[in-house]
């Protein structure tokens, strides 16, 4: 039993580390989401909204920012794993969003851009580590 257990935990302890990648080689991956989205200080409402503390954050929730229904009444939380899900396939998790983005098909790709998101508090300024 005890040695179960102690698998279990470390089996866990394994998938969670797998989202603290690369927050450099993220910020790289960002450039493709430039084109709607903007986060740190100043970042405003585009195509898309602001990304500021989008790590943690309720989906549809951005002040000011105009939603699709299905995006706004989704019900998610931006957590790490379901942005990893969403960002592989964003019609495929929120069917009807606006966003026509095809994904970000590289898992390494999406762990290090989450990593680059999860850095930037709801006030647009980096976390202290």
């Amino acid at each position: 039993m005890r040695v179960a257990l102690i698998a279990g935990l470390m089996a866990a302890s394994l998938a969670f580390p797998a989202y603290a990648q690369d927050a450099a080689a993220g910020e790289k991956v960002f450039t493709v989401c430039r084109a709607c989205h903007q986060i740190g200080p100043g970042a405003k409402n585009g195509i898309g909204p602001e990304l500021n503390g989008v790590v943690g954050r309720k989906a549809g929730s951005v002040e000011g920012y105009n939603y699709s229904p299905a995006n706004k009444n989704s019900g998610l939380t931006w957590t790490p794993e379901e942005l990893n899900t969403y960002l592989e396939n964003p019609q495929g998790v929120v069917h009807g969003t606006k966003m026509a983005f095809a994904g970000v098909k590289d898992a390494t790709q999406r762990k290090n851009l989450i990593a680059y998101l999860a850095q930037f508090g709801p006030d647009g300024q980096k976390k202290t580590q």
